[in-house]
C-alpha cells in the first residue's frame, strides 16, 4: 500500500489538513476555524480527531508515517511556537510534543514560510535547486533560505527573516515587529496598500484609487487600477519592485543562490510587479552575482502550497521512509 504523510497548515484564522503522498498528491483535505479553540489542549484534542480520520482514509496508521506541521513563530529546535502574534494562545506552545503524544505519530514543525520553501524544492518552481531563496509575499514578508538542499535554522530555528531587515533605516515606516523601515512594511500587501495612501496624500495625479477611500485601498485595488491602465497604480508597483529588488541584490550575497522563488497574493500583480524587480536586481547586485541566479514565481497552487510545503517538511526530516 501506497504511503502518506500529513500536511498541517496551522493559520491563525483556519487549519488545514491533508494526506499527501510522496510525489505531492493530495489525497483528502480537511479544514476547521484555529480560533474557536481558546484553549491549546482542546486545539489539540480536534487535531486528533481530524488526524483519526485521515488516518482512516490512509489505510490505517502504519501508512502514515510522519505528519508536517507549518505554523507561525516556531521554534524548530524546541519544537515549540514562541510568542505568536496571530494565535489564540500566547507564550511557550509545545504543541508538536502535544500532538505527537496524543497520535502517536512523529510530528515534525516549522516555521510557515521555510515549509513553503520546502514544498517548492520538491514540488515546485525549485525542483531539482539545492540553493534558492523563498520569499513569501503576503500580509507580511516571511522567506527560507535553503542552502545544499537544506533549511537555513540557525541557532533556536528563527533565521532567514528576511521581511525584517531594514531596507529603509532613515525615517522608515513603523513595522508590527517594532522595528522602522522594514522590507515587510513595503513589500507585503499591506505595505502595497500604505504606499497607495502616501502617494495619493503626496501626488495631485489623477487616478482612480481617489474613487475609493484611504481605509479601502488594498493590494487588489491598486493591482485593479494598474491593469486598467491607472499611471498612478503602476507608479505604486514600481516602487514596490524597486524596492524589493534593492533587497534581493542584497541578499544574494549572503548565500549565492541558483533562484529567488516568490509566492503569495501580492505575486498576482505579475508583471507589474516582476518587472520592476529584476530589472533593479540586475542594476543593484554586485557583479558576480547578477548572472546566477533568476527570479521566479512559484508553480504551486496558492490553495495547496502551505499543506504541501508542510508535508514536504515531514519527507525531508531525515525519516526513514522505506
Amino acid at each position: 500500500m501506497k504511503s502518506y504523510v500529513i500536511g498541517f497548515d496551522l493559520g491563525g484564522t483556519n487549519s488545514v489538513l491533508a494526506l499527501v503522498d510522496k510525489e505531492g498528491g493530495i489525497a483528502a483535505r480537511t479544514s476547521f476555524r484555529t480560533d474557536e479553540f481558546e484553549e491549546v489542549d482542546e486545539y489539540v484534542d480536534r487535531c486528533a480527531e481530524v488526524i483519526g480520520g485521515l488516518i482512516e482514509r490512509a489505510g490505517g496508521k502504519e501508512q502514515v508515517v510522519a505528519l508536517g506541521i507549518g505554523a507561525p513563530d516556531v521554534n524548530y529546535e524546541s519544537r515549540c511556537i514562541e510568542n505568536a502574534t496571530n494565535l489564540p494562545w500566547k507564550g511557550v506552545v509545545p504543541l508538536a510534543d502535544k500532538i505527537e503524544r496524543k497520535t502517536g505519530i512523529r510530528t515534525v514543525m516549522t516555521n510557515d514560510a521555510k515549509a513553503a520553501a520546502l514544498g517548492e524544492m520538491l514540488y515546485g518552481a525549485a525542483k531539482g535547486m539545492k540553493d534558492f531563496i523563498m520569499i513569501t509575499l503576503g500580509t507580511g514578508v516571511g522567506s527560507g533560505i535553503v542552502v545544499d538542499g537544506k533549511i537555513v535554522y540557525g541557532k533556536r530555528g528563527f533565521a532567514g527573516e528576511l521581511g525584517h531587515i531594514s531596507v529603509r533605516p532613515e525615517n522608515g515606516r513603523a513595522c508590527p515587529c517594532g522595528r522602522k523601515g522594514c522590507l515587510e512594511a513595503y513589500c507585503s500587501a499591506t505595505g502595497v496598500a500604505r504606499t497607495a495612501v502616501e502617494f495619493l496624500e503626496t501626488r495631485k495625479t489623477d487616478s482612480l484609487l481617489r474613487r475609493i477611500s484611504a481605509s479601502a485601498v488594498t493590494s487588489k485595488k491598486v493591482y485593479e487600477a494598474a491593469v486598467e491602465g491607472d499611471g498612478l497604480a503602476r507608479e505604486i508597483f514600481e516602487y514596490t519592485g524597486r524596492i524589493l529588488g534593492e533587497a534581493l541584490a542584497d541578499c544574494a550575497t549572503f548565500s549565492d543562490p541558483e533562484a529567488f522563488i516568490l509566492f503569495g497574493g501580492l505575486t498576482k500583480a505579475g508583471e507589474f510587479l516582476l518587472e520592476p524587480v529584476v530589472r533593479t536586481y540586475h542594476e543593484m547586485v554586485f557583479e558576480n552575482y547578477r548572472s546566477t541566479a533568476c527570479i521566479l514565481f512559484s508553480e504551486l497552487k496558492e490553495a495547496d502550497a502551505a499543506v504541501l510545503g508542510a508535508a514536504a517538511l515531514a519527507w525531508t526530516a531525515g525519516i526513514d521512509f522505506k
